[in-house]
């Protein structure tokens, strides 16, 4: 399993997975009685559980994850993803089940925290365009996404449709980059001690 604070992240090009469904809330990523772990490791093998398996952990063939014309590491929700309880284990899930980005016209705000927070890039864009990466992946499973986090953007390759997103700028630094909240402090070392040598000048 990668360290979340080196993990870095900057474009991808990729095929996708399709999970269509709205309000797809944190217990159905991952479900509560898998939460006992206090480390990462491990919670994607549970990664929507109850919505991949039958009870004697029978896959269900036809969930867009154990079907395999579906590869890639872009997940595509629909609308309002990690709604429901704050679990940062959703984000790990997804993460290390191998997914770098997930898709979506909404996310809920704690969900996306959590993704920025351990190296999962939430993008989200508008419901027509979602709606456009349904119905190409739906009418050829292939279909690769491009995700350009310096640039911001995000482009269907097959139609040449694009959107830009937002991302806060701390947070797009920290991905690039690897950082977690104390390397991006230190990687302004130099602007703060000179400030601190001037304040105390000034004074």
């Amino acid at each position: 399993m990668i360290n979340m604070a080196t993990k870095t992240f900057k474009y991808i090009v990729s095929g996708v997975v399709p999970v269509p469904n709205e309000n797809i809330d944190t217990d159905q990523i991952i479900p509560a009685r898998f939460l006992k772990a206090t480390t990462r490791e491990g919670f994607g093998k549970n990664l929507f559980r109850d919505w991949r398996f039958r009870e004697g952990d029978e896959p269900i063939t036809e969930f867009p994850l154990n079907n395999p014309k579906y590869q890639g590491k872009i997940l595509v929700g629909g609308k309002n993803f990690g709604c429901g309880s704050s679990r940062e284990h959703a984000a790990w899930a997804i993460s290390d089940y191998g997914f770098d980005v997930v898709v979506s016209s909404f996310f809920a705000d704690i969900f996306k925290g959590n993704a920025l927070n351990n190296g999962l890039l939430p993008v989200q864009v508008s419901d027509l365009f979602l709606q456009k990466i349904f119905s190409e992946v739906e009418k050829d499973p292939t279909t690769q996404i491009e995700v350009d986090l310096e640039k911001e953007s995000i482009r269907i390759l097959s139609t040449g449709d694009q959107e830009q997103f937002e991302i806060n700028p701390y947070k797009k630094a920290c991905l690039i980059n690897g950082y977690d909240d104390i390397d991006y402090i230190l990687s302004h070392k130099k602007e703060i001690e000179a400030y601190e040598a001037n304040r105390f000048t000034d004074e």
